[in-house]
């Protein structure tokens, strides 16, 4: 990729990843597939070295595996050596869901999570993997349960200082200030409506969990069963769902210039997993979730029945933020007005896993 200011939307879907490009965000070039007939879980960038690009590629036939790339996304390379599960018997690694780069604070050291419920590490840029085990073999594990899209770990956010948080669906948040060698459960204050105890201390349904770009400290997550914020030191979350037509829903963007400015998109509920009354509606709040406003001006809203998935809307770092959102329609819709007016990026894609945004 060419060194250059402008913005690289990746979008992962089920037959492979494309990528769009633009200097100016009103004419865009597309290249892809790559990883042709794969699902793309999630392409990631490493801030601290821009050239460094890793994806979670996920196979019926060939099971779940990381390429790593040097030079952009223009070549890849399997990248997953001691990508294994030994904590637990007989249990075989199901899913790559995200790659997080570790914080600037940790050279060389990145993240991956993935079904059931495991994280790894690695020091070497993605070469060499080994299992955090203090994790996998947390006290609670025997309260976490599958979500539909399996036991994932699906959300991880590196905050420098040895400072983390992860979200597993169904189990909850788990944050570390050592680095990782112990877990602490945070979920106080998060409903789990499926649960015969709905404040339990583990297996609640994170479905994203987000860390401001701007504001490690500042954590957002979308969950099953509301919206919610929180600061990574607080003792629990707070609920910031009133106002939305729905709790439920999957996705969530913080654009980096917009420092209490948040997008979702309102699903119906777990039983009707589309938008709420065939109107496909962005929700933005300026203010941390305090109030809300429905945008809608250039998205469909008539019998527009779509999903947006966990990992399908992310935001760029410009102002005003530019947001992207992909669905299993197959669309890729994008503003550059923070949603004031939408556009169709892209429409006819297999469906839409992973949207992210490199620079």
């Amino acid at each position: 990729m060419p060194k250059t200011t402008g913005i690289s939307v990746w979008a992962g879907t089920r037959k492979g990843a494309f990528v769009f490009r633009s200097r100016n965000r009103k004419t865009w070039s597309v290249e892809g597939p790559f990883f042709r007939g794969c699902e793309v879980n999630h392409v990631a960038q490493d801030p601290r070295e821009p050239e460094r690009f890793y994806a979670a590629i996920n196979s019926a036939w060939f099971g779940a595996h990381i390429h790593a790339s040097t030079n952009g996304g223009k070549e890849w390379k399997l990248s997953e050596a001691g990508l294994e599960i030994k904590c637990l018997p007989e249990t075989s690694l199901k899913r790559i869901w995200r790659i997080e780069p570790g914080a600037a604070d940790e050279p060389a050291v990145v993240y991956a999570g993935g079904d059931p419920g495991v994280l790894f590490r690695s020091t070497d840029w993605g070469r060499n993997w080994a299992e955090v085990t203090s994790l996998t073999a947390h006290p609670t594990r025997d309260r976490w349960t599958p979500g539909a899209g399996g036991m994932c770990l699906h959300s991880i956010q590196c905050l420098g200082g040895g400072r983390m948080i992860v979200a597993i669906s169904a189990a909850g948040a788990f944050r570390t200030s050592d680095g990782g060698a112990t877990w602490t459960p945070f979920n106080q204050g998060v409903r789990a409506d499926f649960r015969p105890d709905k404040y339990s201390e583990v297996g609640q349904c994170v479905h994203k969990l987000l860390a401001h770009p701007q504001d490690p400290n500042a954590l957002y997550q979308q969950n099953h069963c509301g919206i919610y914020r929180a600061r990574f030191d607080a003792k629990k979350w707070t609920d910031i769902s009133r106002g939305l037509p729905s709790r439920f829903g999957f996705g969530l963007a913080l654009p980096a210039a917009e420092p209490q400015t948040m997008f979702t998109v309102p699903i119906e509920s777990p039983e009707y997993r589309c938008n709420p009354e065939g109107k496909f509606r962005v929700a933005r709040s300026r203010d941390a979730g305090k109030t809300w406003t429905l945008l809608n001006r250039g998205l469909p809203q008539k019998n527009a029945h779509l999903l947006v998935l966990r990992e399908a809307m992310a935001s760029d770092d410009q102002s005003p933020a530019g947001v992207y959102v992909g669905t299993t329609g197959g669309q890729l819709f994008h503003t550059a007005d923070a949603g004031e007016h939408w556009g169709l990026l892209a429409d006819h894609l297999p469906p839409v896993i992973s949207v992210a945004v490199t620079h």
